[in-house]
């Protein structure tokens, strides 16, 4: 299976000079853990909730007047449309990170994929994964 079998192609970004409080509203609106900096073609770093929440609120800083590239993640790490799904995990596992931008052959980022994303796609094509959670979730039931 390849990423772009899995991706989501609805991609909102956020510029960097703005209030993190902003970009905070924003997650919440969209209703996602994280937002790219920049542009599709130009993509700074990424800002994640987790960001927000040990940079901003755990050091006490004012989140209308702390910009998002003041305490965002700069290390951007993204997998390619064409990668086996495989690629995608291993770099989020070996990186403990939940969610990677897709870069297209030219670099520019053209989609957005996230555990859930690989969670929802191999439990829907899974079979044998749905009845290992089905017998599960039979054996812990009590009987009527």
């Amino acid at each position: 299976m390849k990423v772009a079998e899995v991706m989501s192609t609805a991609v909102e970004f956020t510029a960097g000079d703005v209030p993190v409080k902003e970009a905070a509203e924003l997650m919440g609106e969209l209703d996602v853990g994280a937002l790219p900096i920049g542009t599709a073609t130009a993509l700074e770093g990424i800002v994640t909730d987790r960001d927000l929440l040990f940079r901003v609120v755990a050091a006490g800083l004012d989140p209308k007047g702390t910009l998002v590239r003041d305490v965002a993640s700069r290390a951007v790490i993204a997998c390619r449309e064409a990668d086996d799904l495989q690629v995608a995990m291993d770099l989020m596992a070996a990186n403990h990170i939940r969610r990677l931008p897709v870069m297209d052959d030219h670099g520019a980022v053209c989609g957005w994929v996230t555990l859930a994303d690989i969670s929802r796609k191999l439990l829907v094509e899974s079979r044998d994964l749905q009845g290992a959670l089905s017998r599960i979730t039979e054996a812990g039931r009590a009987p009527d």
